[in-house]
């Protein structure tokens, strides 16, 4: 018989049967797809040793004036500055307090160090800085007080840290100390690094949940919004107040709060969603209190005067202004787009746009009966956004459309929607790829990621950690935050070196069940052109499994009652001491049965590969019954 040519469609398809998707790929791991055929994705490496502290769910990269390559990092305990590799912190001042008289006990044995500040303000996780203190008289002293800490709160007037020395009988002589002149400066309140979840009364919609027990939901983690004013920073945590960080006040210095700048007039005091406008520079505060009120309206958007970070006054000869939304409860994130912004509500999206005086920003709904899972969950690629949604995924390139997506149900029917806030997403522009990271219904963590390759129309899944993405161009490779407290560049190498030492990446793909021959006759596969590229590796013998693994029937399993002489894999390996290209030859293997399916894996450092077009040599073998 002729030699069978596997050229199997592109894309990863579990929208129904595995033997409904024949001539199809239906498992993924660690893979892309190039002009309709499989590979491998690239590799990461961490930009440096340096660590931060907290889970990032933010990323921002800009450069200012003097050149500086700088990006945002919001993580749920600070907020940092990324130069070189290093994270300097620049996590705002909430207040400053001159305690009173000699604040600090101290336990003989013990490193816990009691603070007793009337009305702190703070909460378990915060972070205070002491200075002015004196040392309590032993292994407590001035250099060890003076220090940053992370409190845990006892009461509304006292709280503890560990400090970096144990006290002797010295330090706790029975009698406060520190002296007369502790300040303490308290960066803002910490957030939850995952969203909450609250079980109870009031915790769901109404009527949901069993009666006398109520429901399930989740209380909103830790978020940054931020973008750069020009070589400045505008940053803020959702629900709360924005700052400013001045860049030629250099990395050592903190971001102050946009309404104690000078000039400042009605900036709001809150808001879940910040963007400055490409048109003009106007700053974009969305679901924000209204003028004169301390209260959020979740669908109120206000906007600064034109090139103002702190003018908010609404004037005749100025630009500032406002607009109420009208379709949904609540704002969940915006977008900026070509020549508009797109903002999503929680079931509506609307488009704004610069109009001039005396209307200067206005709104037109351009969909309703929408979602969107969460506010990093939208994305802005070739000038079309992209977005998850409860269910499903969306488009707008002009107007709102279903996303067709051969992986809705594995996706939907696998994810934790009580975490929906940690949905990240992101643009991997030198594959034409938008990203979605989430997590499964048994992870309170993000696990899982699916691709979408908007040039080929292709959807891939497997399995990944990431809490923030950012393809800004402005650096060579995607950058991400992970949960090791780094950074890592992708697309960098063909290895995981999250950790300074290089480990494969087990890449693996595997195909629907499809017919050997008709699939009415037992068919013997004896030999197989494995047709494979290794282009890329920087392994001199790198190689892949390729398994060929057959079936009596549709559904049978890969262990057969009825031995059909088992599963036959081969190695293929392309061993070089010049440039690594092509392999081609041939293999021999023994697989019998009526359907078969083809996995590819790979799980050896430096390799890197693409699989072509196979082709198997056929047999007919058997009867045609069942038995």
């Amino acid at each position: 018989m002729p030699l069978k040519k596997l050229t199997l469609k592109a894309g990863v398809n579990k929208e129904n049967t595995r033997y409904t998707n024949e001539n199809g790929w239906y498992v993924s791991d660690k893979i892309r797809f190039r002009q309709g055929t499989p590979e491998k994705i690239g590799g990461w490496v961490r930009i440096s040793a340096y660590t931060f502290v907290g889970v990032c769910r933010s990323l921002w990269n800009w450069i200012t004036l003097s050149s500086l390559n700088l990006v945002g990092v919001g993580t749920n305990l600070k907020f940092y500055i990324e130069q070189g590799g290093a994270y300097y912190d620049i996590t705002p001042i909430r207040a400053t307090s001159t305690i009173n008289n000699n604040p600090f006990v101290a336990t003989n044995g013990s490193a816990i160090i009691t603070v007793t500040d009337t009305a702190h303000g703070g909460v378990t996780g915060d972070f205070v800085t002491f200075s002015g203190a004196v040392g309590l008289g032993g292994n407590i002293t001035a250099t060890v007080l003076n220090a940053e800490y992370q409190i845990t709160v006892l009461t509304a007037n006292t709280y503890t840290f560990t400090a970096s020395a144990t006290a002797n009988a010295t330090d706790a002589s029975g009698s406060p100390g520190g002296g007369a002149s502790v300040v303490a400066a308290y960066q803002v309140n910490v957030g939850p690094a995952y969203a909450v979840p609250l079980v109870g009364w009031g915790a769901g919609a109404w009527g949901s949940g069993t009666w006398g027990v109520g429901g399930t939901s989740a209380s909103s983690m830790r978020i940054w919004n931020q973008q750069n004013f020009g070589e400045d920073l505008v940053f803020g945590p959702r629900g709360e107040a924005f700052y400013y960080w001045d860049a030629t006040n250099g990395v050592t210095t903190r971001g102050v709060l946009v309404s104690s700048l000078v000039g400042a007039s009605d900036v709001p005091l809150m808001q879940d969603f910040l963007i400055i406008s490409d048109a003009s520079r106007f700053v974009f505060a969305f679901g924000t209190n209204d003028y004169g009120s301390g209260t959020k309206n979740p669908m109120l958007i206000r906007w600064s005067d034109q090139e103002s970070v702190v003018n908010w006054t609404v004037s005749v000869t100025g630009q500032a202004g406002s607009t109420q939304l009208s379709h949904g409860s609540e704002i969940v994130t915006a977008v900026q787009t070509r020549q508009e912004i797109v903002v999503f509500t929680d079931s509506a999206l609307y488009s704004l746009q610069y109009q001039g005086l005396p209307v200067v920003w206005g709104t037109q709904l351009l969909a309703d009966n929408i979602s969107i899972i969460g506010p990093n969950a939208a994305v802005a690629a070739s000038g079309v956004v992209y977005w998850m949604g409860v269910e499903k995924f969306y488009k707008y390139d002009g107007r709102v459309q279903t996303l067709r997506c051969d992986l809705k149900q594995y996706i939907f029917q696998d994810i934790n929607l009580l975490q929906a806030e940690q949905i990240v997403s992101g643009t991997n522009e030198g594959y034409n790829e938008i990203w979605w990271f989430y997590c499964s219904n048994s992870s309170n963590e993000i696990d899982l990621y699916v691709t979408y390759n908007y040039m080929e129309d292709v959807w891939t899944y497997g399995t990944m950690g990431r809490t923030a993405w950012l393809d800004s161009g402005l650096r060579a490779y995607p950058i991400a935050a992970t949960y090791s407290q780094n950074i890592v560049e992708h697309e960098n190498g063909n290895d995981d070196n999250i950790t300074g030492t290089p480990v494969a990446i087990n890449a693996v793909i595997g195909s629907a069940e499809f017919d050997i021959d008709d699939g009415d006759h037992f068919g013997f596969v004896w030999r197989m052109l494995p047709d494979i590229t290794f282009r890329g590796s920087d392994n001199a013998s790198p190689n892949v499994t390729m398994t060929l693994i057959p079936m009596q029937n549709s559904g049978s399993g890969y262990n057969d009652p009825i031995s059909l002489g088992g599963n036959s894999s081969a190695t293929i390996t392309r061993t070089a001491t010049a440039v690594i290209e092509e392999f081609t030859g041939q293999v021999y293997v023994r697989v019998r049965g009526r359907q078969m399916i083809l996995q590819v894996e790979s799980n050896q450092l430096g390799c890197a590969w693409q699989l072509g077009s196979p082709r198997i040599d056929i047999k007919q073998d058997g009867r045609r019954g069942n038995s």
